[in-house]
């Protein structure tokens, strides 16, 4: 008895001393970006922008490659026709074409090339303010946590009442509808 009686001061000071966070319930909720940004002009446009020039390199692609084979084809038809060194500048040539268009490939397409530059530096400005509008909405209807369900965390189930997607559209200045969750399509 006189343990407990010792030990209840100090179980009461650390309750007391817990950070209110834990007292209370955190309120979570989700968004779908997806949904989002196919609502959002100014991601439209900048979508379009981005295959537009993804489009013309890839046309670039091809006509290059389209160079390689002619010119394997031509190698192809007049190989006995042409001395052994011949042959190999042919070949060379053959050669270096393709890997130009190996490199082209990977400085339009590769993980560091030109198109994820482009998207980087067209796209981020577009999320940030998506962000931004996020975190205005989660602060002004007191959310703790808000997720994006078109992420890559796995929702098993999420109850409409707690998507914020409208309240961002809205926060965005992007009118809809209906805020009803069955009429976003």
């Amino acid at each position: 008895m006189k343990t407990l009686s010792l030990w209840l001061p100090v179980v009461a000071l650390a309750i007391l001393l817990m950070p209110a966070a834990a007292w209370a319930q955190q309120k979570i909720a989700y968004i779908d970006s997806q949904f989002i940004y196919g609502k959002y002009p100014e991601f439209a446009t900048t979508q379009q922008k981005l295959n537009r020039m993804a489009n013309e390199w890839e046309r670039d692609l091809q006509a290059k490659q389209k160079e390689v084979d002619d010119l394997f084809q031509e190698y192809q038809a007049r190989e006995l026709l042409y001395t052994q060194e011949e042959r190999q500048r042919k070949r060379d040539e053959i050669i270096a074409a393709e890997e130009e268009v190996e490199r082209l490939r990977s400085q339009y397409f590769g993980p560091d090339g030109d198109l994820f530059k482009q998207q980087e530096q067209l796209l981020k400005p577009i999320q940030e303010k998506v962000l931004a509008a996020i975190e205005e909405v989660a602060l002004a209807e007191g959310y703790d946590y808000v997720f994006d369900k078109s992420g890559d965390f796995l929702f098993l189930y999420a109850s409409d009442q707690f998507d914020l997607s409208n309240q961002v559209l809205e926060e965005l200045g992007i009118e809809i509808e209906s805020t009803q969750r069955g009429n976003r399509q």
